[in-house]
């Protein structure tokens, strides 16, 4: 994050082969979108996440955050 979203976002997706199924990853990456302006791509992060989540505490705020990239 010292450079910016663009080149974190760039690193969590060389991970995505290794982590696919980790939630946290998809979180993560949503963040990064949402930070750049790209509400509907991590809109899909989001959703993939909710897919994965199994701590109702997470999948609330899950929920929050992608109501709120939706909205956008």
């Amino acid at each position: 994050m010292v450079d910016g979203p663009r080149p974190a976002l760039a690193l969590i997706d060389a991970l995505e082969d290794d982590l696919e199924r980790y939630h946290l990853l998809h979180v993560a990456r949503a963040d990064m979108l949402r930070r750049l302006g790209a509400p509907a791509e991590a809109a899909k992060s989001y959703t993939r996440a909710l897919e994965l989540v199994t701590n109702d505490a997470e999948r609330r705020f899950l929920e929050r955050r992608l109501r709120e990239a939706q909205a956008s």
